[in-house]
């Protein structure tokens, strides 16, 4: 088996994709509406004018709630690892090695930068 028919399956699926989503962008370009109307200008909370001071929710939540979503992924691609640690070996093993050491590298920067302090 030639290793382009191994990949054939992957370069379908990417053509569809990138396909599928250029189709879309230009649909919606074509048959969209072409300027905003009243309605569309109006503020965006409930199409109500903001009465009073406005509050944001502050930065670290963003950055906490991303290193959240960073971890949880990472444990995502552990699984994997987990349940076929014996056939992949050494090899699999010192790529989950560089893995994880990347990820806590970033979550040491992040703890030095004091993301995690909150105010």
């Amino acid at each position: 088996m030639s290793p382009i028919s191994e990949y054939q399956a992957l370069l379908v699926y990417l053509a569809v994709a990138v396909g599928i989503a250029v189709l879309a962008t230009v649909v919606g370009a074509v048959l969209g509406p072409k300027k905003g109307g009243r309605f569309k200008l109006m503020p965006y909370e409930s199409g109500n004018d903001p009465a009073g001071e406005v509050k944001r929710f502050p930065v670290h939540f963003y950055a906490v709630a991303m290193l959240f979503i960073i971890f949880d992924v990472e444990v995502a691609f552990l699984w994997p690892y987990a349940v076929s640690a014996g056939t992949l070996g050494v090899v699999g093993f010192m790529g989950l090695l560089v893995f994880t050491l990347l990820l806590f590298v970033g979550f040491l920067y992040e703890w030095y930068k004091g993301v995690m302090k909150w105010h």
